[in-house]
């Protein structure tokens, strides 16, 4: 039987081992269970378990697990984005993580402005120039910034990336360098409604080099609950 505590204690451990080996403080590093496809029963065993930031990839999943989750979690939209969906997440989510175009920016600052908050966001870059994934182009990463940095209902947070796949960890850590560059050059701008301070990268099979390469967050799923089923 899939035991998500000691899976999570697990997690935690191996994330202080990351972060010693390079001199962080594992408190820097946030850990969200990426809890798609998985029922809110086995959200609350998690949040129980002291898992409390968690994952979500597809809207309407999200909307139907939402109102089942008793428990005070911290919800984060880590998945692709269409625009007409934004309104589903409207002060339902801490953040979200896949902003890869100012039109869906516009979009969140218009659906937040609604409500007169204000959304946590980070901008996620194609690290690997791969077709098949969405984000900016690091090259034109820095205009993107400057465009959205211009939105009131927003505030970027940071980045985040989805590397190329790979089963060696060792063959992503390049990208997930590459975006610590690029992170430490945006908050080198000192930008007005930018703040870098979170570094999304990292899953199940790699976040330990994530977190080497200076991650504040890993978004880990299978580690935690088992694989998952594929969504048809």
């Amino acid at each position: 039987m899939n035991n998500i505590a000691t899976n999570i204690a697990q997690i935690h451990n191996r994330i202080d081992k990351a972060c010693q080996k390079v001199g962080r403080n594992p408190e820097d590093v946030k850990l969200i269970a990426v809890s798609k496809v998985k029922p809110a029963e086995q959200v609350e065993e998690a949040f129980h378990a002291g898992q409390n930031l968690f994952g979500e990839s597809y809207v309407q999943e999200f909307r139907d697990k939402e109102p089942l989750v008793t428990a005070p979690v911290q919800w984060h939209f880590i998945g692709g984005l269409q625009s007409n969906k934004v309104k589903y997440l409207r002060g339902k989510v801490a953040m979200i993580h896949a902003v890869d175009r100012l039109s869906l920016a516009e979009e969140i600052d218009r659906q937040w402005g609604k409500i007169d908050g204000v959304a946590e966001i980070l901008l996620q870059v194609n690290i690997g120039d791969e077709a098949s994934k969405s984000g900016c182009a690091p090259e034109d990463l820095e205009n993107l910034v400057r465009a959205v940095a211009q939105l009131p209902n927003l505030r970027i947070k940071g980045l985040m990336c989805l590397p190329p796949h790979s089963d060696d960890p060792e063959q992503v850590r390049p990208f997930f360098k590459q975006l610590h560059e690029l992170f430490e050059h945006i908050d080198k701008l000192q930008l007005p409604g930018v703040n870098m301070d979170e570094l999304s990268m990292g899953m199940s099979g790699d976040f330990e080099v994530a977190v080497e390469e200076g991650a504040t967050m890993v978004r880990v799923g299978t580690a935690i609950f088992g694989a998952r089923i594929k969504k048809v």
